[in-house]
């Protein structure tokens, strides 16, 4: 007697469609998965090329600092509210003593809500005092207007909101305007002639702080938001840099 063969049993279209909808939802589920990843790696890169950055920024920022050259021209360090100016020696250039350094909050260009940036500038090597004299003009007008031949010596470091310069002199943080003192050069024999290094201990236009401190006020919506202090002491005095 012939045995009989079952039928063959498949899917049904249900079946066929429950399948479907968890194959669905694992490719949703492993798309999130992948999709928070590279978030993940994005927001670590821009976050670490953010520190790094800012940390150059700093690091310029001591630098300077350390470099500063006082002159019987000039202040070696002047904050007027709106830059900070310094001259420092130039590690660069033989026969070239003198730089002139500009710190300021720029305004973005091109920015229509406003946004500004903590920006440095510099001035060509110096050699006679009317150089020394023009750049720390020019500093002070790099900071006042966007003129394109000031900006060509500009360098934005990272978005800023707001920033705070306070100098430490007599045993005390106060803010440099309530403590300012007239950085106008007296006038000179001639403009030509090199410019005067004031010697240790000599009385210079402006008196030198015993520190700065610097609060930085980072601008929201990059990798680092937040208030940042930054202290310096001057190295003379024998006390670490921090």
């Amino acid at each position: 007697m012939a045995s009989r063969s079952k039928p063959l049993r498949g899917f049904t279209l249900i079946e066929l469609l429950v399948s479907l909808a968890v194959m669905a939802l694992l490719a949703l589920l492993s798309w999130r998965g992948i999709d928070g990843m590279t978030r993940a790696q994005v927001n670590m890169r821009e976050r670490s090329d953010g520190v790094l950055t800012l940390q150059i920024g700093l690091t310029q920022w001591s630098a300077d600092l350390d470099a500063v050259m006082e002159t019987a021209q000039v202040s070696g360090i002047d904050y007027d509210g709106r830059v900070l100016r310094l001259t420092r020696r130039d590690t660069n250039s033989e026969g070239s003593p003198l730089r002139v350094v500009g710190w300021a909050r720029r305004v973005m260009e091109g920015s229509s809500d406003g946004r500004s940036s903590w920006a440095r500038w510099q001035s060509p090597p110096l050699n006679t005092r009317a150089e020394l004299l023009g750049a720390w003009s020019q500093a002070q007008l790099w900071a006042q207007n966007q003129a394109d031949v000031q900006k060509q010596r500009e360098v934005a470091v990272l978005g800023l909101d707001q920033w705070q310069i306070f100098f430490f002199r007599d045993n005390a943080w106060s803010n440099p305007l309530s403590t300012a003192v007239s950085t106008a050069a007296p006038s000179t024999p001639s403009a030509a002639a090199p410019i005067a290094v004031a010697r240790p201990g000599e009385s210079n236009v402006g008196p030198m702080p015993d520190g700065i401190r610097l609060v930085l006020t980072l601008a929201p919506g990059q990798a680092l938001t937040g208030a940042i202090t930054k202290d310096w002491i001057r190295p003379v005095l024998g006390g670490r840099k921090s």
